[in-house]
């Protein structure tokens, strides 16, 4: 039986919102400085585990009633498809390339397929390491 956790409760739900925003402006500046897909999966992994520490590991089954393998099936389908994409403009696998639009509300903006790659990236990190995480804690 817990205990009452009114504190660690009231923090978490705080503290994840913070993360998750935070690894969002990780994940999209990840093309230009130091981040991107693997930082910002991890990272909002991180604060899906605070919950289930806070609260418990069906909480964040309620939160996402997603299963967690099907996400990394679904970041690594996007990766690949990625990568594959290149071929179709005779380029090589993997290669990247950017250009700029005028997007309404933002101005000109650099859409990078580099972006699409880091998609992937952190669906797969997320899906694996909550996977990981949550089969070692429904053990107990």
């Amino acid at each position: 039986m817990r205990t009452n956790d009114v504190i660690l409760k009231t923090v978490t739900q705080l503290v994840t919102f913070i993360i998750i925003i935070f690894s969002i402006y990780v994940f999209l500046s990840g093309h230009h400085h130091p981040g991107g897909g693997f930082i910002g999966g991890l990272m909002t992994a991180a604060a899906f585990v605070l919950i289930g520490l806070a609260f418990d590991i069906e909480t964040v089954k309620k939160i996402i009633p997603i299963d967690f393998k099907l996400i990394s099936a679904t970041g690594m389908l996007i990766a690949v498809l990625t990568g594959i994409g290149s071929f179709v403009f005779d380029a090589n696998f993997l290669s990247h390339t950017f250009d700029y639009f005028h997007l309404p509300l933002l101005g000109e903006t650099e859409l990078a397929t580099a972006v699409l790659f880091d998609i992937g990236v952190y669906l797969v990190v997320i899906g694996i390491t909550l996977t990981i995480i949550f089969t070692i804690g429904e053990d107990q």
